[in-house]
């Protein structure tokens, strides 16, 4: 007997809909348990305690391989084939996810993607499809292959994704004792969407902090007004930042009241030089958005037990290092 289809519902989320504890049951497998880094020399300097969950270290180089390969464990064997819209991250990651189960991935990328990231997602196997580096393209992409027969794994507002990404959370409190509080970044909404998720289940004390760059404010102003911002025009080097915040992981975040706190570029861009010199780890700017937060605004976290996600490490190497030859 042929599997159903996979259903392509676009409801909003209901409590117990999304269920990161059961993501990390499928997927126990097949992700990393990715490890805490501490330095006694940050903290001495930033005057916090900070401790780091390296998803840079994840499969694919960030944590998107975990909504990822949730997603696309859901799916029937006679799937034709998965589609998404990404900057590179959740490209490579579902690619990745795709192989692994033997289904084509093709991947909408704006034109002016990291090179790195393109050449990631090609790496896994994944079909690369350029477009103007907007939202509306992206979607129109996406919505032409999804015609062609392909089914969409979206980067960010899908159901099985955000209990995916939620694992990160479920890992983070078992590796590491009396958090006060998590600090994630923030784009489509994703990955603190999961962690809200999994933290008021398991911890509803715990406060979760969404960071995001001040030149990509949307999930901000959107909080702030009481509705989605629908629009946008994202300056900032944090290029796995700049989506739109989805309409589920909006919704979520406001009915927690998840705050979120902005960043100036400088401070990505200190949080990246501290990373690579107290941790010894390169990580990209999405990734150190969390800690320039946590630094912009330390006398908030005074005396706090604060977790930082590190979630992604995948810099354009090869332009950092052209950099340092014409240095």
């Amino acid at each position: 007997m042929n599997e159903s289809p996979p259903e392509r519902s676009a409801k909003a989320p209901t409590p117990g809909s999304i269920d990161p504890d059961a993501a990390l049951a499928r997927i126990a497998g097949l992700i990393r348990r990715t490890p805490l880094m501490r330095s006694d020399t940050l903290d001495s300097e930033s005057g916090l305690e900070l401790v780091f969950k390296c998803e840079h270290l994840q499969h694919t180089g960030s944590f998107k391989f975990r909504g990822a390969s949730h997603a696309v464990a859901r799916l029937p064997r006679n799937c034709p084939g998965v589609v998404t819209h990404s900057s590179g991250n959740h490209g490579a990651a579902l690619a990745a996810a795709a192989r692994a189960r033997g289904f084509p991935a093709d991947i909408v990328m704006p034109e002016n993607a990291v090179r790195s990231k393109i050449e990631a997602v090609r790496s896994h196997g994944g079909t690369v499809h350029f477009c103007e580096p907007t939202q509306a393209a992206r979607e129109a992409g996406l919505q032409r292959l999804v015609e062609r027969g392909r089914f969409p794994v979206p980067p960010y507002d899908q159901d099985d994704v955000i209990a995916g990404q939620g694992t990160v959370a479920l890992e983070f409190m078992a590796q590491a004792a009396e958090l006060d509080c998590i600090i994630a970044p923030i784009g489509g909404g994703g990955l603190l969407s999961g962690i809200t998720l999994a933290a008021a289940r398991h911890a509803p004390m715990l406060k979760v902090i969404g960071a995001e760059p001040i030149g990509a404010d949307d999930a901000m102003r959107s909080l702030a007004l009481g509705r989605r911002v629908d629009q946008h025009a994202p300056d900032t080097i944090a290029d796995g930042l700049r989506a739109l915040i989805g309409v589920r992981n909006f919704d979520i975040l406001q009915r927690h009241e998840i705050d979120i706190l902005g960043v100036s570029e400088a401070r990505i861009i200190e949080a990246m030089a501290l990373l690579w010199r107290h941790l010894k780890q390169v990580i990209e700017p999405s990734g150190a958005v969390p800690l320039a937060a946590a630094l912009a605004h330390r006398e908030r976290f005074s005396g706090q037990r604060v977790g930082i996600v590190l979630s992604g490490g995948n810099l354009d190497v090869e332009a950092l290092l052209e950099g340092l030859r014409g240095a």
